[in-house]
């Protein structure tokens, strides 16, 4: 079977070469989608046998959506994998042997994935390991047309391998609370387009294959129609002490601490000062995710045509 892996850089030297050699016992093309590096990213990819391409970034989806049309032409299976994620090597030979004997009627393949957080895996807390669709039968899937929290989707039958890829992003601490600020703000934009529906975006239905549906399904029909603020809170004291996150010692609760709680309770705060915006000055939710978070969503909103 031909696999044509996808990876989405933008200054990643620190990882390239690394995410390229874990695949490359089974992947017959790897694709590089670059945004702009300004490091050697993208050198590195290419030493490493990568094809590059570069497309300026609006966010993942769209990334994704362009790249799975650019893959080789002979490829039957496309896989998405991160700069920073590794297919670890169980996984890599379960692909290589297991993906020739998957019939025609699968369109996609779930796998495992777990993350390391200050170079300690994260195995308490109730959200490791969790079962993505990573694999795409090419000209079945795509990536679901969304700000955040994005996935992979298919229209028919899936099966699950065993192992799993690692998230082990090696970059400091600043870096991923940046990163994570800037998250928030996405998440603010779908958040608030549950309520106002001003964007043309996937729902729940469309999130189909391994724990994504349910796991959406929760944050929207559950966690999203709590109190702003004390859903944080609430949130982490499940993860740390119902799920027993505390187990996972100083990194494990650096990392419960800042994803389960601080990066939730910013959410909400932004949340909280978009809404206010929108209140005050009567705008758009778009013109007010424009100059409070400052996201140009771009394009044509459902509000738009008058609806």
């Amino acid at each position: 079977m031909t696999v044509s892996v996808v990876i989405l850089t933008r200054d990643e030297a620190m990882h390239i070469e690394r995410a390229i050699r874990s695949v490359q016992s089974f992947a017959t093309e790897v694709l590089v989608v670059d945004s702009g590096s300004t490091d050697s990213t993208v050198e590195l990819a290419q030493n490493a046998g990568a094809r590059v391409l570069h497309n300026p970034w609006t966010n993942h989806a769209t990334q994704m959506n362009w790249a799975i049309p650019r893959v080789a032409d002979d490829a039957e299976w496309i896989m998405r994998l991160d700069a920073d994620e590794i297919v670890q090597p169980d996984l890599a030979r379960e692909i290589r042997d297991k993906l020739p004997g998957i019939g025609a009627e699968t369109d996609g393949i779930l796998v495992g994935r777990r993350m390391s957080f200050m170079g300690k895996p994260i195995r308490w807390g109730g959200v490791f390991p969790i079962r993505i669709l990573r694999l795409i039968r090419k000209g079945r899937g795509r990536c679901e047309n969304r700000w955040m929290d994005e996935h992979l989707v298919v229209e028919g039958p899936t099966v699950t391998f065993d192992n799993e890829i690692l998230d082990d992003n090696l970059k400091p601490l600043t870096w991923w609370t940046e990163k994570h600020n800037a998250y928030s703000s996405l998440e603010v934009v779908d958040l608030l387009n549950l309520e106002a529906r001003f964007l043309d975006t996937d729902t729940i239905a469309d999130a189909r294959g391994g724990q994504a549906g349910m796991k959406r399904w929760l944050k929207e029909r559950v966690y999203a129609r709590l109190p702003g603020g004390s859903r944080a809170f609430a949130y982490f004291l499940y993860r740390y002490v119902v799920r027993l996150g505390f187990l996972d010692g100083v990194e494990g609760t650096a990392f419960h601490v800042l994803q389960g709680f601080w990066y939730r309770y910013l959410v909400d705060m932004k949340l909280r000062e978009t809404r206010t915006y929108i209140a005050r000055t009567g705008c758009h939710p778009s013109e007010a995710v424009r100059d409070v978070l400052g996201i140009d969503l771009g394009g044509p909103t459902l509000a738009d045509d008058g609806a």
